[in-house]
């Protein structure tokens, strides 16, 4: 078989479908799953990022699932490489590509002309250290008078791209968001399926699925990872939810509490993200109960947007 030069990719928020179509599109054009969740990447964060389990992947490969421990620091500059080396691997095989996934910076890690600015071992320091002395609301306000696009961006608990972004500007004396590309793809022809839903039913759609990660388990997959060092993980342990329960599990909150956090955090998640997404003049949207949606998705895909 020849090599495949386009690219199919499955966006939209949190709690959507996308793991569902993306494995019905993988079915029926003979593709690989390649994931873009920033959090996927770590072994054993199941339930709380929603992994899809080996039994429902029907056969299709995934990449980029569980290839990091919890000690090790998630990198978009490492991530992009072990994508793009993904795609070309199934490229060359005759395979079809399906990207698929919730953080827009991965996804556009992947398909865009994203450089990243170099970085300093001091200057990341002392905003990590800043980081440790304020938290990260505080830290936010400090990124949102020195570039307020950058804090629109990036939510205020997520305190290592914050410390990224300030880093960034202090070296570049650029805003960080300066350094997004164009729209435009780098790695070939690549056709972009968006699932969207109206707010009040994603809002419902995320609330029940926080009943169901409670009902599964989850606390206790939080137990068992806290006891491996998930608290010390400065990128796993923040997590949507994850962060939640270890604040449940160290007394800071009760389990009503911790559910109701992680439902608000998540549903503004999924916001951020319709957002991001939106912006992307290339997605083609669905909406997410389609009854014919993979046929949709199919013709969606036959019509990639051609690259740079």
């Amino acid at each position: 078989m020849g090599r495949v030069d386009h690219v199919v990719a499955v966006v939209g928020p949190t709690g959507v479908g996308k793991s569902d179509l993306a494995i019905d599109l993988a079915v029926r054009l003979g593709g690989e799953i390649i994931s873009t969740d920033a959090y996927q990447l770590y072994r054993d964060l199941d339930i709380g990022t929603a992994k899809t389990p080996v039994a429902d992947r029907r056969g299709v490969p995934h990449h980029l699932l569980d290839v990091l421990d919890l000690a090790e620091a998630a990198s978009v500059a490492q991530f992009q490489t072990a994508a793009r080396r993904a795609i070309d691997d199934c490229r060359d095989r005759g395979v079809v590509p399906v990207v698929v996934g919730g953080s827009s910076l991965y996804v556009r890690a992947v398909l865009d002309d994203l450089d990243f600015p170099g970085t300093d071992p001091a200057v990341r320091a002392r905003w990590a250290q800043r980081l440790d002395e304020i938290g990260s609301s505080a830290l936010h306000r400090d990124l949102a008078e020195r570039d307020p696009e950058a804090a629109r961006q990036i939510l205020a608990s997520n305190g290592r791209r914050i410390v990224r972004a300030l880093e960034v500007v202090e070296l570049t004396g650029q805003p960080f968001r300066a350094h997004m590309p164009a729209y435009e793809s780098v790695i070939g022809p690549v056709a972009i399926v968006g699932l969207a839903a109206p707010r009040d039913v994603l809002d419902a759609r995320l609330a029940a699925r926080v009943d169901a990660m409670w009902e599964a388990g989850f606390v206790d997959e939080v137990r068992a990872l806290a006891a491996r060092g998930l608290a010390e993980s400065r990128t796993a342990s923040r997590a949507l939810g994850y962060a939640e329960v270890l604040d449940l599990l160290a007394g800071r909150v009760d389990e009503q509490q911790a559910r109701e956090r992680t439902v608000l955090g998540t549903q503004r998640f999924a916001r951020r993200q319709e957002r991001l997404f939106g912006k992307d003049p290339r997605v083609q949207w669905l909406p997410h109960d389609a009854p014919d949606l993979t046929d949709r998705a199919l013709a969606a895909a036959s019509r990639p947007h051609p690259p740079a």
